[in-house]
């Protein structure tokens, strides 16, 4: 008679292996600015401390002057300072602005709380 119900197996010795709670995404970062500007200062500082409350050791911040680096504003397609560019994890989502609105970068960003 075939027991119905459980498929595990109960073999002496076999071992349980832990499921591996998928770890949380690293976040490449590219912040482009003019200069040391007022408002890119600030931008600076805003998205550090969002990303240091949202992203505590998960994330990887670039700061790139445009003034400095052309080629690299033009590489990354950018016509607009400060414009922030989430790389990875994917899908790639570029923010205008000086990230104060905290809600609005979360979203722009599809960071997850908890």
């Amino acid at each position: 008679m075939k027991r119905r119900g459980s498929t595990a197996s109960k073999k002496p010795g076999a071992k349980r292996t832990k499921t591996r709670v998928s770890e949380k995404p690293h976040y490449l970062l590219r912040l482009y600015v003019t200069g040391q500007t007022p408002r890119s200062i600030k931008s600076v500082e805003n998205l550090q401390r969002l990303c240091d409350k949202h992203l505590a050791g998960r994330f990887s911040l670039e700061v790139i002057d445009i003034y400095q680096q052309p080629a690299l504003a033009a590489e990354g397609q950018i016509i607009a300072a400060p414009t922030l560019v989430k790389a990875m994890p994917l899908p790639l989502r570029r923010l205008v602005g000086d990230f104060s609105d905290a809600e609005r970068v979360v979203l722009g960003l599809d960071l997850k709380k908890g």
